[in-house]
């Protein structure tokens, strides 16, 4: 028998959750640059809460700000392009899971090269970035910040190519991962995918005006047209005579990161020509098919249960109810002085709908199970409500294996799908019956027939372990090579 785990009573829904990657914006030849990227930003702020900055340039000067904390604190208020002038802008929200969080981590990176000034903002992961820092630093490069994004600049620096996207074209074509780029010079901007597209990078026009953005809706926040996706491995170079695309991996296999649909994309945006909302509706469609269950309501786990749990309802029936209320205007616990304050907020942040639950056979649905800590919360939580019995359906498949593109998730010993059965994750969740997503209902969801085995469509390492790319860090760091020079690399 496996004992259930000892867990606090105090529910933060977000204590388990795989956290979000970073955000990158965009936007050349429009007054006010910086005002569209902070709205840009804001709409992308669900990507990374830890920090936020903007770089802008006039066509001569570089201005540059970079805070600790979210794009409200930090850039309303005053119109960010008095202080931040220039009709060239890029931002960055940053999301962090190992490194240093100081300031000087926070992007947009500024560096002044022999060609002139150049800043760089990067959502993903470079997976071979200790790798090269590590030749660097034996070559004399001098490194400021403990992010992987950093490694860009110095190849960008030391390429003999004769222009600038020559030298991008070289820099990428050094490095491995998921990652999406946006960059600038005083007169031109830049973006650039991975080979494979597995982190998301999107086109799209202001009048005449280009932008870049990580996903859709922030085109909708600043009355951007939609054009195209960044092709995997693609550059593009955007300046007064407009816009230049160079190949820098031909052939290129796209193959997005499917966790864009599961968790990390806004509900409203559009992903590879696919409305987020409507494929995790889909999901719980699916689900339900797969996993029935005999029970009196259906409970979204808030809020990125929400479009999954209307699909299960909506296909068999059962009914709907908001039985988790999230309260939206509890301040973040952990800038509360006191512990006592900090656990007071915790509790406050959700709490159970007794109306919806008391006396009923309750079904929760959740996006996706990481460890299981905070899932057997959240059904303590709904049992102490008065359910008479409590049901569980995650979204998506199990998860079984660590992400190494730019997502936050833990090694593969915690995580509880990669240890234990089925019906020891049931025991351990303390839950009447248990139920995930197949791989197989998760690409039905996304309008696949199948998963082709031999060509993913879509990068799902996290339920299949199949890896795109290779690890070459961590390949290293498991044969003993260790991490030196102080290098913790990052995920932006």
């Amino acid at each position: 028998m496996i004992d259930a785990p000892t867990v606090s009573t105090d529910i933060d829904i977000e204590d388990d959750r795989i956290r979000e990657e970073c955000g990158v914006f965009g936007v050349f030849g429009v007054d006010n640059a910086a005002s569209f990227a902070a709205l840009g930003l804001h709409a992308l702020q669900h990507r990374g809460q830890e920090a936020c900055g903007i770089a802008t340039s006039d066509g001569e000067i570089f201005h540059t700000e970079r805070h600790l904390g979210l794009v409200g604190d930090n850039f309303t208020g005053d119109d960010p392009s008095e202080r931040l002038p220039g009709h060239i802008a890029i931002g960055h929200n940053r999301y962090s899971t190992a490194g240093q969080h100081g300031l000087r981590d926070v992007q947009p990176l500024y560096s002044e090269l022999n060609i002139g000034g150049f800043a760089i903002a990067h959502n993903g992961h470079i997976t071979n970035a200790f790798t090269i820092k590590s030749a660097l630093v034996e070559k004399g490069a001098l490194f400021q910040s403990t992010s992987d994004t950093e490694v860009m600049i110095h190849l960008v620096a030391r390429s003999s190519g004769k222009d600038l996207s020559d030298r991008f074209v070289s820099a990428i074509r050094q490095i491995d991962g998921g990652y999406a780029f946006v960059a600038m010079t005083k007169d031109c901007m830049i973006g650039a995918r991975d080979r494979f597209g597995i982190r998301p990078l999107l086109l799209g026009r202001i009048n005449h005006s280009y932008v870049l953005a990580s996903e859709s809706c922030a085109f909708d926040m600043v009355g951007a047209k939609f054009i195209r996706e960044i092709d995997p491995g693609e550059v593009v170079v955007i300046n007064e005579d407009g816009m230049r695309s160079f190949t820098a991996f031909p052939n290129a296999i796209k193959r997005p990161c499917i966790f864009e649909f599961v968790y990390f994309s806004r509900p409203d945006s559009i992903v590879s020509g696919k409305s987020v909302y409507e494929v995790r509706k889909r999901m719980g469609q699916r689900l339900a098919q797969e996993t029935p269950a005999d029970v009196d309501v259906i409970i979204p786990v808030p809020d990125s249960g929400v479009p999954a749990a209307l699909g299960y309802s909506q296909e068999t029936g059962i009914p709907f109810e908001l039985g988790i209320i999230r309260n939206h205007y509890v301040g973040r616990t952990f800038i509360q002085p006191t512990q006592g304050m900090r656990d007071m907020g915790v509790r406050l942040k959700h709490s159970a709908n007794r109306s919806m639950i008391e006396g009923k056979r309750v079904l929760l649905v959740d996006d996706s199970i990481v460890r299981g800590t905070t899932s057997t919360k959240i059904v303590r939580m709904i049992k102490a409500a008065g359910a008479k019995e409590v049901h569980f359906r995650s979204a998506s498949p199990p998860i079984k294996f660590p992400d190494h593109y730019g997502i936050d998730m833990p090694s593969k010993d915690k995580l509880i799908a990669s240890n234990y059965s089925l019906e020891e994750m049931r025991h351990m969740l303390e839950v009447d019956s248990l139920g995930f997503l197949s791989v197989e209902g998760l690409y039905w969801a996304m309008g696949e027939d199948m998963r082709n085995d031999d060509a993913p469509q879509y990068t799902d390492h996290c339920f299949t372990g199949d890896y795109p790319t290779p690890l070459i860090d961590r390949e290293r760091e498991l044969a003993g090579g260790g991490k030196q020079l102080s290098f913790l690399v990052e995920v932006a």
